[in-house]
């Protein structure tokens, strides 16, 4: 008994000392990469006021800058991955946010828990982008004359508990965040 007892305790030490996969010493940062983010968030702090001429010219130049650090293999860490995803987010076309998508997946593969929230969101906007209704409900929008709207949106295909384990609000505050957005933006 006692030698069961000391090969269970023994494999167990064992066991305990071999890293997971998910400890894994993260490279570091690429500080180009956080730069670009920090310029592309920067651009987005006053949504009221945002000069869309001046923006949108920018966040081409972010994603090319963001796409030659990608082609060179310059970005490494789960961090990256996840700056990377939000400049592609702010992009242009169906591929920009299928991207944006693919970046937010590595960024939580590597360990960047954050980067859940962004991965649902780039593949509603892809989805919508399209022409297909957004999964999670992350895309409002105010069409001119009409109120602020998350549709096309498929409510029935993902449940609560899923959109939680994503970083995204449930139904119900989905709809209390869009009745606020219609009394507080016109």
């Amino acid at each position: 008994m006692r030698l069961l007892m000391a090969l269970v305790l023994t494999a167990g030490a064992a066991t305990a000392q071999v890293p997971s996969p998910s400890a894994k010493v993260q490279p570091p940062t690429n500080p180009t990469m956080t730069a670009i983010f920090d310029a592309d968030q920067a651009a987005r702090d006053t949504p009221r006021t945002i000069d869309w001429k001046i923006v949108l010219p920018a966040d081409r130049a972010r994603r090319e800058r963001t796409q030659a650090l990608l082609d060179a293999g310059r970005l490494a860490s789960a961090d990256d991955f996840y700056h990377a995803a939000f400049v592609f987010q702010h992009g242009e076309t169906p591929d920009d946010f299928l991207k944006a998508h693919t970046l937010a997946v590595v960024a939580v593969a590597r360990g960047k828990a954050d980067a859940v929230w962004i991965s649902a969101a780039t593949l509603d906007r892809y989805l919508q982008r399209i022409g297909q209704p957004q999964v999670y409900g992350t895309q409002f929008n105010h069409p001119p004359g009409s109120k602020w709207t998350q549709e096309p949106y498929r409510r029935d295909l993902l449940s609560d508990a899923m959109r939680e384990a994503s970083g995204v609000p449930p139904l119900a505050e989905q709809e209390k965040q869009r009745e606020d957005w219609e009394r507080q933006l016109p």
